[in-house]
């Protein structure tokens, strides 16, 4: 393998590692601050790249404008799903809630069946994103600079809400003690619901990527990346952004160079992460950057 090729591997691995990361960080969020796997997450991924192509086809807005609209519409529907899902289980138990949120993942993919179809779309793809650029030999797609590019500013947009906020604070309070939160006067379930669409929203704007790098939409699209989002959050440590970020990156490398280095096992390439989880499994159970939670009864 020559320097040229190895570079076009690493950005790749960029790429793909920067798509899960964003799927990742939604995943760890609300674990992070209800103890809750939100299965329907990956529900999100497929929307907003549908709800993008429904724009463009039906609305003829301009792809940007879309992608936006898309994000937002994305966002309000994973707080409503909290809303109508999640919130009155607050009290009961975390099974309910977690079978809860394996109810809406169905449901949302069978109504993407009945009113999207189960024909797999073609995705339009603005003409800059695939002009390649010649850089010193090796031939780069727009795209794969673009999408860890609007990543990393996402996650960095995240960051400073979380850190510099009112709303961050109240999300690290609760993540911490939700019934001292409540004592202290923080709007939980604005705050939770917050949560909820900022998650969406990142999740809305993986799945439109995504559909930018591998042009084809059906609903069941958002199963497997969802999959290996969720063990790039429980490698990186479940309730950590940094550590979904790092989960997610690491994810990608891996599929990406493995497949790269050891063409055969192109095959296997899906089966890379699921052995990654029993690692991390067996033997480090709370990931990088996890921390070992105590269950309340």
């Amino acid at each position: 393998m020559n320097s040229a090729t190895f570079i076009q591997h690493m950005l790749n691995s960029l790429t793909l590692g920067s798509l899960y990361a964003l799927v990742a960080i939604g995943y760890t969020m609300v674990y992070g601050i209800l103890r809750l796997i939100n299965f329907a997450h990956s529900e999100m991924f497929m929307l907003g790249a549908y709800f993008v192509f429904w724009g463009i086809t039906l609305a003829n807005l301009p792809w940007p404008v879309a992608m936006v609209i898309a994000i937002v519409v994305t966002a309000t529907l994973g707080i409503v799903v909290d809303q109508v899902a999640y919130r009155p289980l607050r009290d009961a138990p975390r099974i309910s809630a977690l079978i809860s949120s394996i109810g809406v993942s169905f449901f949302l993919q069978n109504v993407a069946i009945v009113f999207f179809q189960a024909i797999p779309r073609e995705v339009y793809r603005p003409q800059w994103l695939e002009n390649p650029i010649i850089m010193g030999g090796v031939r780069v797609l727009p795209l794969t600079l673009f999408v860890p590019l609007l990543s990393l500013a996402l996650m960095l947009g995240l960051i400073w809400i979380v850190y510099r906020t009112k709303a961050g604070l109240g999300m690290r309070a609760i993540s911490k003690d939700i019934e001292t939160s409540y004592l202290m006067g923080v709007p939980v379930n604005r705050i939770i619901a917050l949560t909820f669409g900022i998650g969406s929203a990142l999740a809305a704007a993986s799945g439109i990527m995504w559909a930018l790098r591998y042009p084809q939409l059906q609903p069941i699209m958002g199963t497997i990346p969802g999959f290996k989002a969720f063990i790039a959050a429980v490698f990186g440590g479940i309730g950590s952004i940094q550590g979904a970020v790092i989960g997610g990156l690491a994810l990608g490398f891996i599929e990406i160079m493995t497949v790269a280095f050891f063409p055969d096992l192109a095959g296997y390439r899906d089966a890379f992460a699921f052995v990654l989880l029993i690692a991390v499994l067996m033997f480090k159970p709370t990931g990088l950057l996890g921390e070992r939670l105590e269950d309340k009864v």
